[in-house]
Parts: structure tokens; sequence; C-alpha cells
């Protein structure tokens, strides 16, 4: 995501699915566009050191999730101020929860469309 108006559209209208050190909203796009993810990690998080550890720790978490939903999605992850202290693996267990629920979004989304869903 690169523009304000992609931050906000995702924000406003996705879900919210929170966890301690991140908030992770998740916008089902209308067109089946590649998935775009962005990152809000404000200077309650801590100085400009700790803001980009946090954001590429959070980058790199994400890469994974990301392949899982190659087109359709809007993602924004906010890093909360709790993020700064969080080790590798609490934010991979945050990121994993928030991921498993947005799971469940695109199945649901998949299942009301009258897609046969494959278990």
């Amino acid at each position: 995501m690169r523009t304000a108006g992609d931050f906000s559209d995702t924000v406003r209208s996705g879900a919210r699915i929170g966890r301690r050190n991140v908030v992770v909203y998740a916008h089902l796009l209308a067109e089946p566009l590649p998935s775009r993810v962005g990152f809000i990690v404000s200077k309650k998080v801590g100085n400009a050191v700790t803001r980009n550890l946090v954001k590429r720790r959070l980058r790199a978490l994400s890469a994974d999730y990301v392949k899982q939903f190659p087109q359709g999605f809007g993602i924004v992850m906010r890093a909360l101020p709790a993020a700064s202290t969080a080790t590798w693996d609490e934010l991979s267990r945050d990121l994993h929860s928030a991921f498993q629920k947005i799971e469940k979004i695109h199945t649901e989304h998949h299942s009301s469309k009258g897609e046969e869903h494959v278990r």
C-alpha cells in the first residue's frame, strides 16, 4: 500500500483483529487484484531505531502469510506500543493468530459466494 486512501479504506472497511502487540485490518478487495500490505508504526512505539526494527520484523513475518492470500486482500498492520519490547516469537504468535482469523474470513467469503470449499 502506498497511498493514504488505501490505508484508510482498509482500516475503515476491514475486519479488525486485535492482539497484544499488533492490530491487523483485513479488507476483501472488490476486484481480484494482488493483495497489498501496509504497516503503521507510530512514535508511540518508540524512537526511529525501534520503529524501524518493529517494521522490519512485521514485514518479514507477514511475507509468508501473504503468500497464502496472493489476491483479493488489503491488509494493514498497526504496531502497538507493546511491540517495541516484544520478541520475535511473540510477534510471530500474534500474527499467526491474526492470520488464522483472516483465513476464516476468507473461507466464509468464498463459501458465501457458492464456491465449493474442500477441507
